[in-house]
C-alpha cells in the first residue's frame, strides 16, 4: 500500500506552510505499509521555540484553507517537538535539538522517502 493523493497534498501543503515560515531541512516518509493509523510522516526543523510555534501556526492555517483540520496537536506547552495529527499525515515541527536527538529519519529510512516539489514561492522579476 502507498501513501494516498490526498495524504500527499497534505504534507506538500504543510511542508510549504513551514518553508514559508523559514523552517528548515522538510523530509516526508510514506509510512502506509508500516503504520495503519496514518500514511506519511512529514518532518521540519526549526531554530527555537517561537519559531516551532510560529511554524505550527502557519501549517494549522494553510491546511485549513483547504478544510483538513489537526485532529490532535501535542507538545505546543513547552514547543520544542510539536505533533499534528491530520490522520492521513502526521507533521513533526521539531527544535533542532530534539531533531538531532531523536533522529526519526534514523529511525523510518527503511520507509520511501516522498518528493515534496518545489516548496518556495517563485520569486517575481
Amino acid at each position: 500500500m502507498t501513501a494516498t493523493e490526498h495524504a500527499l497534498e497534505i504534507a506538500r501543503t504543510a511542508a510549504r506552510a513551514a518553508v514559508g515560515k523559514l523552517a528548515k531541512d522538510p523530509v516526508a516518509f510514506d509510512v502506509s505499509d508500516r503504520l495503519a493509523i496514518t500514511d506519511i510522516f512529514l518532518i521540519v526543523t526549526a531554530s527555537n521555540e517561537r519559531q516551532v510555534g510560529a511554524v505550527v501556526d502557519a501549517v494549522e492555517e494553510a491546511l485549513l484553507k483547504e478544510g483538513v483540520k489537526a485532529v490532535r496537536r501535542e507538545g505546543d506547552r513547552e514547543n520544542r517537538w510539536v505533533l499534528l495529527d491530520f490522520l492521513d499525515a502526521v507533521v513533526h515541527v521539531q527544535h533542532a535539538e530534539e531533531r538531532a536527538l531523536y533522529a526519526l529519519e534514523r529511525l523510518w529510512k527503511d520507509c520511501p522517502r516522498l518528493d515534496l516539489g518545489p516548496l518556495e514561492e517563485p520569486v517575481a522579476e
